[in-house]
């Protein structure tokens, strides 16, 4: 179908609000790693949705944080980077009727742009007294004067259709901005490296995966349509590496086999991992290995 009329949405808010289960629940598939843990997203993620005529993009963004590494330092760039030059902003906030500095900073820069804004207070099917909900858009209201505010669950769809319909009506007219056949624009290794720290992020200890870092060395399809991923897993302390391998090599096996299960059902084939992890000691702070793995302004 002819695309006309296309757009770019940006959705931020402070870590652990669900933006990254929001961006997938737009696009119908997993293009954005999701765990429980705050800072989950590093980089700026672009998710596309062609919907009839219209094509949106999306941009899942690191939560806005105070950062205490270089690596932190990067991300809240990213945040701030992506709040503008956009054709419209989705602040996600939870249930909780209270502002916080990440909240209150996204505001203020929502405030400076000329484009539609919405509140989205995600998380809804957590609430236990509705009345909350009232609470909540009522100290938001007073904080600024959004154009919409709309509550859902991201994780249970509920109300991901109406905000969609509310958002093609900001799109302005235009030719699709990405090719049809596209749901992000991460390149295949960069995606191989998100599944395999997402599931770090799940299997391991607080602290550990958030200095993790991991590089795909090796992508390559064998003519049996197999394609091999070697992938190093990067820690900043000996101890860490141990735990990241466990007994016996079980953790580091528990961890790649969640991550190839994942690598093939976004590739559609048969992926053969290969894993290695090394230390390289406080690389958060190292603009140069922040680069080598990846995280790039754009």
């Amino acid at each position: 179908m002819e695309i006309k009329k296309s757009g770019i949405i940006t959705i931020c808010g402070r870590p652990n609000v669900g933006k990254s289960t929001l961006t997938n629940a737009f696009v119908g598939e997993k293009v954005a790693i999701v765990t429980n843990k705050p800072q989950t997203t590093r980089n700026r993620i672009c998710a596309i949705l062609n919907r009839g005529g219209s094509q949106f993009v999306f941009l899942d963004t690191p939560g806005l944080h105070k950062a205490r590494t270089r690596l932190g330092d990067y991300m809240v760039d990213v945040v701030k980077e992506s709040v503008a030059d956009v054709d419209g902003v989705l602040l996600l906030a939870e249930p909780i009727a209270h502002i916080g500095a990440p909240e209150q900073e996204l505001i203020d820069r929502i405030k400076a742009l000329n484009c539609p804004s919405a509140l989205v207070i995600n998380k809804v099917d957590t609430l236990e007294r509705k009345e909350t909900l009232l609470e909540v858009m009522a100290v938001y209201g007073q904080a600024h004067a959004f154009d919409a505010v709309m509550p859902l669950s991201a994780k249970t769809g509920e109300g991901v259709e109406e905000l969609l319909a509310l958002l093609e009506d900001w799109l302005p007219a235009g030719p699709r901005l990405f090719p049809e056949d596209m749901v992000t624009d991460q390149p295949e290794r960069q995606m191989m490296a998100e599944i395999l720290r997402e599931k770090l992020l799940l299997c391991l200890e607080q602290e550990i995966p958030h200095g993790a870092a991991v590089e795909i060395t090796r992508f390559s399809e064998r003519d049996d349509q197999v394609i091999e991923v070697d992938a190093t897993i990067y820690c900043e302390k000996n101890s860490h590496k141990g735990i990241i391998i466990g007994k016996g090599g079980g953790m580091l096996k528990k961890v790649s086999t969640q991550a190839r299960q994942d690598m093939e059902r976004f590739m559609g084939t048969k992926i053969f991992l290969q894993t290695w992890v090394k230390v390289k000691e406080n690389w958060r702070d190292n603009p140069a290995a922040i680069q080598n793995f990846g995280y790039r302004k754009e």
